[in-house]
């Protein structure tokens, strides 16, 4: 708790250039500092092994001393270290201080990742080193053991590039404003906005499941988190309602992975994309806001269709509160909410925003006597904190040497180079190949490292066929991101079949179900640029309704429930897809060829349901009696 206190006030100091006491490090020796604390925190709280889950083990203290130790070695050298070039010829004691803590950022990214992830970053770490062995276009100049780790440790690409850059500049701030959001009561706030919202109509609990995890999933960044907090009042709600385990399991599982995607403040993987882009996060925020909004409403209308064919109802009454009591009850969170987007998008201040938005929500909750901070609220925002920030930190540290090994043997540049020669001039051959590489890849890693390995690989190859940079970059994300739904590794879902006590293979088959938009939606965003937000108004708004009617059609399809008609049999539902396909298309007039199969799937549905009307009894005068 204390380490954490530290790191957010050395980040403080950085961000606003405070100078206490005169403490003002140059950037690489304060991501130094910054690693050195927050690895060490790592360290402490995530285990070596599940039996040590339960104790602190003597070698975690010496370990966390070796962090801090070794990270303030090279904060204090970092000049030296720039002026010098270091990364190509440094002391003795550097190289082998520079060899503990690359061992050390190994050891945080197993904890903290998991050994997927420290296979990947030790396989791709090493890379310098048999790159010379290596067939085609994989080859490059081959690095000695010594040139490895220097160029790792003390090069700005790789345990101190851009990952670690965003975390130290922007995300620690996110993260602080989450947490203080979380304890003031953000959460319960959100949870009786979306009740107020969806709690009356059909399927309410569904609804509120959606809403719900929509607003805490894009405040917290994390699917499975959000699950575990959300998803327990929630999916209790729809099973009591009328809701099969699986189904409430799957609907709990997509929102939330769904938040991830939802502006203003997403995950940490926003702010690394603005920064491999060279853009402000706020053109990242512009740009996911549309299809964040068409993946929530096409959850909503597929959990409309399911209430109105299983005739759900809604939530009681007594358990519905007033839309103007919660909001004038809610009113510092969605100041602080008003604040942040403000600064964001008006002012430009991406590094500054979050502190000042948690400073008048904290400000605020000093002087309220509901949710009013103690000491038990305090201590428990600096171990989110500490623990929030040290899982990312460890994380990306360790992928931050996949992107050096890449990196410094110019592979990555080949491979692109490759891939656009392999698909020669078919873009759907290079986006379906994108598709499959970033499913399967984010199946064994998190998020965020799957969307920093393919930002290096993959976009490039993407933008330099001509498509949409950012599409591109967000195309890379959403189906990196699938993974958290989809079998056989659906974190997501079986965090959710855990909570409704589940099967977690039929909870994984309806979440698929459910977010089946996710499949599609990327393709439409890098192949029309107009449904991130970029182009003319009109071709804008265009885009955007035809978008709104095709997934309303999926939902329709998947839902097999059509407004007006009701139910409706297979070869309709296959009729409504292919409709919605074609409008999805975005070539040619292929909408219009969508909107007539849409009318004439209606006309055909009316006339079933006119034959399957049974014909009325005839008028009682005209029955026959025997005599």
């Amino acid at each position: 708790m204390g380490l954490g206190g530290l790191g957010l006030l050395m980040t403080i100091n950085q961000t606003f250039a405070l100078k206490l006491f005169g403490f003002y490090p140059i950037g690489n020796a304060f991501i130094y500092y910054l690693i050195g604390i927050f690895l060490a925190v790592a360290l402490l709280i995530f285990p070596a092994r599940q039996t040590d889950s339960e104790r602190l083990p003597w070698y975690d203290w010496l370990l966390a001393a070796a962090a801090l130790g070794g990270s303030l070695y090279l904060g204090l050298n970092g000049l030296r270290m720039t002026q010098q070039g270091w990364e190509y010829f440094a002391p003795l004691s550097a190289t082998l201080i520079a060899t503990m803590m690359l061992l050390l950022v190994l050891e945080g990214v197993r904890r903290c990742g998991g050994w997927a992830i420290f296979a990947v970053a030790l396989i791709f770490g090493a890379y310098p080193l048999y790159a010379g062995y290596m067939p085609g276009f994989l080859w490059s100049n081959g690095f000695e053991l010594g040139e490895t780790i220097r160029a790792h440790v003390m090069g700005a690409e790789s345990i101190v590039g851009v990952p670690m850059q965003v975390v130290a500049n922007l995300i620690v701030g996110f993260v602080v404003f989450g947490i203080a959001l979380t304890i003031t009561g953000g959460g319960e706030f959100f949870m009786n906005f979306a009740t107020a919202l969806m709690g009356r109509s059909r399927g309410g609990p569904a609804k509120v499941a959606v809403v719900s995890s929509a607003f805490m999933g894009s405040l917290s960044g994390s699917a499975v988190s959000n699950i575990l907090t959300t998803g327990t009042i929630t999916i209790p709600a729809m099973k009591r309602s009328g809701y099969k385990p699986e189904y409430a399991a799957a609907v709990e599982a997509c929102a939330s992975t769904g938040g991830t995607l939802m502006p203003p403040v997403m995950g940490a993987v926003a702010f690394i994309m603005a920064s491999f882009l060279g853009v402000s996060y706020g053109e990242v925020m512009i740009a996911a806001l549309l299809p964040a909004i068409l993946f929530y409403l096409a959850l909503l209308l597929q959990v409309d269709h399911y209430a109105a064919r299983k005739g759900l109802q809604g939530m009681p009454a007594k358990d519905i509160p007033r839309i103007g009591t919660t909001l004038v009850a809610g009113w510092p969170y969605l100041l602080s909410l008003a604040v942040l987007i403000y600064m964001l998008l008006a002012m430009r201040l991406e590094s500054q925003a979050p502190y000042y938005a948690t400073l008048v929500l904290l400000g605020i909750a000093l002087f309220r006597r509901q949710k009013r901070l103690g000491l038990k609220q305090l201590g428990e925002f600096f171990y989110q904190l500490a623990h929030g920030v040290g899982n990312l930190v460890a994380v990306l540290a360790g992928i931050g040497l996949v992107v050096g090994g890449l990196s410094y043997t110019g592979v990555a540049g080949a491979f692109s180079r490759e891939l656009l020669l392999y698909a020669g001039d078919s873009i759907p051959l290079m986006l379906a190949a994108g598709a499959v590489t970033s499913f399967i890849l984010g199946m064994g890693m998190t998020v965020s490292a799957c969307y920093i390995f393919l930002s290096i690989l993959l976009a490039p190859a993407l933008v330099g066929a001509g498509l949409n940079p950012l599409g591109s970059h967000l195309f890379i994300l959403y189906w990196g991101m699938l993974s958290y739904i989809t079998p056989p590794v659906a974190l997501a879902a079986i965090t959710a079949a855990g909570v409704a006590g589940a099967n977690n293979t039929r909870t994984s088959l309806h979440a698929v179900r459910l977010g089946g938009v996710l499949f599609v939606l990327p393709f439409l965003f890098v192949l029309n640029p107009s449904l991130i937000l970029q182009g003319e108004v009109f071709d804008i708004v265009v885009s955007t309704l035809t978008a709104l009617t095709a997934i309303w059609l999926v939902a329709a399809a998947m839902e097999g429930y059509l407004y007006r008609v009701g139910s409706v049999s297979w070869p309709l539902r296959g009729a409504l897809l292919i409709a919605a396909l074609l409008m999805m298309y975005p070539e040619g007039r292929s909408d219009l060829l969508g909107l007539g199969m849409l009318v004439v799937t209606y006309g055909v549905a009316f006339l079933r349901q006119a034959r399957q009307v049974p014909s009325p009894p005839p008028p009682l005068d005209q029955v026959c009696h025997k005599p």
